[in-house]
């Protein structure tokens, strides 16, 4: 599995390196549109839990209004939530909104393929988790996973993380392969967004 884990690192150094350079018209265009859009920065910071508990920032793409996690219900959202954007619900339908997280893949606190990281606090505090459910800790958080093409916000939590802990488990670069052509499906078919 550790040449495995080599393989994983250095795909996501090369993919995230050449999605940074590819798709850096794109992040230009959609932090003009985001600005144009409503007050506020273009992109939007949030600690998250990474390997073995350790709080990193995330980056996303804003698609809320400034300070929306301090309005209305928090972090729970859906599709009629009057606090996304006009251009923050296409990103979110696109899946857009996630791009900028392929730097923290070159800073090291993600990858391309793992379980997604939850707020510190949300479903669980890190010492809350048990010892079993801390499984999932044991791999960086990917952009995508395996609960994410299962089902998305379909699920629970306690759903997702038994997903996560069967993943981190039984790991190969081929199941991230597959993993990352499912996403491509899911996004483009818009599947499970809000759901």
């Amino acid at each position: 599995m550790k040449a495995q884990l080599i393989i994983k690192k250095i795909f996501d150094i090369i993919s995230s390196a050449i999605g940074i350079v590819i798709l850096s018209p794109l992040f230009l265009i959609v932090s003009i549109l985001i600005k144009l859009d409503s007050p506020g920065k273009v992109l939007f910071i949030q600690d998250r839990l990474g390997k073995d508990g350790k709080v990193f920032k995330i980056y996303k793409f804003r698609t809320m209004c400034d300070n929306a996690i301090n309005i209305g219900n928090g972090l729970f959202t859906d599709e009629t939530d009057s606090r996304i954007t006009k251009i923050g619900s296409f990103l979110r339908k696109t899946s857009i909104d996630e791009l900028p997280q392929l730097f923290n893949i070159l800073k090291g606190d993600m990858s391309l393929v793992g379980p997604r990281p939850p707020v510190p606090n949300f479903p669980y505090k890190y010492d809350e988790y048990s010892d079993v459910q801390k499984i999932r800790f044991e791999m960086l958080p990917g952009i995508t996973g395996w609960a994410q093409v299962v089902g998305r916000n379909s699920i629970d939590w306690d759903e997702r993380i038994a997903l996560d802990i069967d993943y981190v488990k039984n790991y190969s670069f081929l199941w991230d392969i597959k993993i990352i052509i499912l996403t491509l499906a899911k996004v483009v078919k818009r599947e499970d967004i809000y759901k």
